[in-house]
């Protein structure tokens, strides 16, 4: 089946054709561990495993490379600020190695009850410094580097196509320059491949290199991890939209300028989730973690439920209220699949109108992503008389395969009604045909026979529901 994503270095949708017939790679920003993720950061992941689960059922194999940014980065993009790992262990009073590992399980663990795949290689950037030391070798051979300050730093000046990804002006950039913290910098644009001479001291992560003994900066990670494990060139980049002006920004920057070639055939980015405060961050020390969800009674797959019931690319508002229907609606769903049976791998037979509706979904998530329609979809097949309850059970897991909502693992609801009498089920099953030919007073005779009988009858969304009265 075809796919088309949108492409944020073209500003369009464009149909899908990776490198390699049959096969994607694709690598994403992963999270960096000086602290919990939240929701918000959550969201992009989120939209991440949906592109991920798409591409696998379009029939492509996926190879998905994420990083763990255990080295930190400084709470500035622009290379100011202090390290993130290291302010964080001076705070806890922890080293800089447990804060890593400590953040990276908890990470994980808000990653698994998302339901999210977790990547092929998920590679920490402390593991791989020589990949970097030697991608900024290899930049440096080409002329891209300048040491001042005992720092190694890009010149952008030498990549006349920096800044294409965001649309900058580099000559409006040059002319409205501030004056720049970093006065080592001939371009205030200009980022740190590797620092040695840092203005905090002496760091507690650090490396020997040809340059001296130091750490990496933040954003010559990417580049050479994401290159050792999927080459010089690869199909899709994800992450964040506020990576774009600056971290993929120079990740392309350095990337084309080592290779001469270009690194990446589509870029995506999820938008921001927006509290009641803008957007969340951990900078204001206030922010949603999965943690803080379930201390209010959600379970994590109502947040992805919420979450795929609007475009990645547009801005999300995060509400309780909203919350709620989520819960309510995939509870719902739950619900109506438990009332269908035991899941089978396949039906005997599946007919034209289940083929329709998987086709109607396929062309929804296939064209960059329509989980919100994708779910109507869902909902509308689930609610069609016409389909067998194997049918319906089949489709759903069909398209749970992209969705991630866990539907093929949900148990047959248990027969509550195996002690009722055949002449109450009786009265059940007339009143439900009554209902049918909107007869609507031999409905309620019916009902008040089972009344009468010692039966409380209630409508739900799966069905009539019977409980013997006290």
């Amino acid at each position: 089946m075809k796919v088309y994503l949108y492409n944020t270095m073209s500003r369009t949708v464009e149909e899908f054709n990776p490198i390699k017939e049959g096969f994607v790679g694709m690598y994403s920003c992963g999270p960096t561990v000086y602290n919990y993720a939240h929701i918000g950061n959550l969201r992009t992941f989120i939209f991440e495993d949906v592109l991920k689960r798409m591409l696998r059922h379009a029939g492509y194999k996926v190879k998905h490379v994420m990083n763990i940014t255990d080295v930190g980065h400084l709470t500035g993009d622009g290379d100011d600020g202090e390290d993130k790992m290291s302010k964080s262990a001076r705070e806890t009073g922890k080293t800089v190695w447990d804060i890593a590992k400590f953040y990276t399980d908890a990470f994980f663990a808000d990653y698994d009850s998302l339901n999210i795949i977790r990547p092929e290689v998920v590679c920490p950037a402390t593991k791989h410094i020589d990949q970097m030391i030697a991608l900024i070798k290899r930049l440096e051979d080409g002329g891209h580097t300048y040491i001042a300050g005992g720092n190694v730093y890009f010149s952008i000046d030498t990549f006349p196509e920096y800044g294409r990804l965001a649309r900058l002006n580099l000559d409006d950039l040059k002319s409205g320059a501030r004056i720049d913290i970093d006065s080592n910098k001939k371009n205030p644009k200009d980022f740190v491949l590797w620092f040695t001479n840092s203005k905090f001291g002496e760091q507690a992560m650090m490396w020997d290199s040809p340059w001296g003994r130091g750490y990496p900066g933040w954003h010559i990670e990417c580049s050479a991890m994401s290159m050792h494990y999927l080459g010089e060139q690869f199909d899709i980049h994800c992450g964040g939209i506020d990576a774009i002006p600056v971290h993929h920004t120079n990740e392309i920057a350095q990337s084309e300028a080592a290779t001469g070639k270009k690194w990446v055939n589509y870029w995506m980015h999820g938008e921001f989730l927006l509290s009641d405060k803008g957007k969340m961050s951990k900078s204001s020390g206030e922010f949603l973690t999965v943690s803080v969800l379930k201390q209010h009674g959600y379970d994590p797959l109502d947040y992805r439920y919420f979450c795929l019931g609007a475009t990645y690319r547009t801005q999300l508002q995060f509400s309780y209220q909203g919350m709620d229907g989520a819960r309510t609606s995939r509870l719902g769903l739950v619900d109506r699949i438990a009332s269908l049976g035991d899941s089978v791998a396949k039906p005997a037979e599946v007919s034209a109108k289940a083929h329709e509706y998987m086709d109607q979904f396929d062309g929804f998530v296939c064209n960059d992503l329509a989980t919100a329609r994708g779910l109507s979809v869902l909902w509308g097949m689930l609610k069609d008389d016409s389909l067998t309850n194997a049918e319906k059970r089949y489709v759903a897991n069909y398209m749970d395969e992209v969705l991630g909502l866990g539907l093929k693992a949900i148990k047959a609801k248990k027969d509550d009604n195996s002690d009722v009498p055949a002449e109450v089920m009786e009265l059940v099953a007339k009143r439900a045909q009554a209902k049918k030919d909107k007869d609507w007073a031999a409905a309620d005779l019916y009902r008040k026979q089972i009344d009468d009988m010692g039966y409380l009858l209630k409508d739900t969304p799966t069905g009539p529901s019977l409980q013997k009265k006290m």
